[in-house]
């Protein structure tokens, strides 16, 4: 990608050579030492019931209220003094020339609709992070948090995507952030709350039948993106879209199953198979508009 010198986005949260635990000071140790006498009052016991029902009612709707009970709502991190790498510092300066251009994509789509669009955080961290939708590691991969409207991100897995699966290439990594964008999309435009109540008092097969179709339209989006990327800012190299493909077929469900040596079983596919993602993406990036995204109303996926 024609990358370097561009813009790059101020919407980028570096947690890198910072530590992600809970501090337990401040509001939160003052919190703790209070509740043994709440337990012991009725009208505690009761505020406490009450509480407890806030917060689990809280994390089921995608928002952690942890850091706010346990340090007055952030979490307690100590900054390292390590210096990043001349590596480590260009590939985050890549993640967040990506990001400025989505934003510039999705802004000028959002125009389009009479909409404003909502840039959101890219957070660099490495090795375990906190967000709104809890602790997640680095084995998680790359995702969303809808409750705090942030993309994570540990570049690490960038490496891994290269080595494990054999899909390198700076493309490759722009179409793995892209997607992360277009589920800020899906949030955007209500998309996601939808899935989840259509999700509710379904079968797990039936919920993941529906993730699948929200994953597919993530690669879609970043599709739409990469057509932008390409038609309109020239931004790819030849052999891009080859790199973007290649990883979207890496990380489908089946390849998946089939490089854990695990039997390949489509009612567990939560992000759709490698030809599906490949297809939708493909799809976004000729097209360029989101109306080619609907994948909810398809029986072709």
């Amino acid at each position: 990608m024609k990358w370097k010198g561009r813009r790059q986005s101020k919407n980028v949260d570096d947690r890198r050579g910072q530590s992600s635990g809970y501090g337990l000071s401040g509001a939160g140790s003052s919190m703790l030492n209070f509740l043994p006498m709440l337990i012991r009052s009725k009208v505690g016991r009761i505020v406490l019931i009450v509480g407890i029902v806030i917060f689990f009612g809280a994390k089921m709707v995608g928002i952690d209220l942890l850091p706010l009970l346990l340090g007055g709502g952030s979490p307690t991190t100590a900054s390292s003094s390590k210096e990043l790498t001349p590596q480590q510092t260009e590939a985050s300066q890549f993640a967040a020339f990506v990001l400025a251009d989505t934003e510039d994509s999705w802004n000028k789509i959002f125009v389009a609709q009479g909409q404003t669009y909502k840039e959101p955080t890219l957070v660099l961290f490495n090795d375990r992070v906190n967000s709104a939708c809890g602790m997640a590691s680095s084995a998680t991969g790359p995702f969303y948090c809808p409750g705090d409207q942030r993309l994570y991100l540990d570049l690490s897995f960038f490496n891994d995507l290269k080595a494990r699966h054999g899909a390198g290439g700076d493309f490759a990594q722009a179409y793995v952030i892209a997607h992360e964008v277009g589920h800020h999309v899906q949030t955007l435009l209500g998309i996601s709350n939808q899935v989840r109540q259509a999700g509710r008092g379904k079968s797990e097969a039936q919920v993941n039948a529906l993730s699948v179709r929200q994953e597919l339209q993530a690669d879609c989006f970043a599709g739409v993106w990469g057509h932008a990327a390409s038609t309109e800012r020239q931004l790819l190299d030849p052999g891009d879209l080859e790199e973007a493909l290649t990883a979207a077929s890496a990380i489908g469900d089946d390849r998946l199953m089939r490089d854990a040596g695990r039997g390949v079983v489509p009612d567990s596919f939560t992000h759709g198979s490698s030809a599906q993602r490949v297809r939708w993406f493909k799809r976004g990036f000729a097209s360029g508009d989101i109306k080619s995204c609907d994948t909810f109303a398809t029986d072709y996926l």
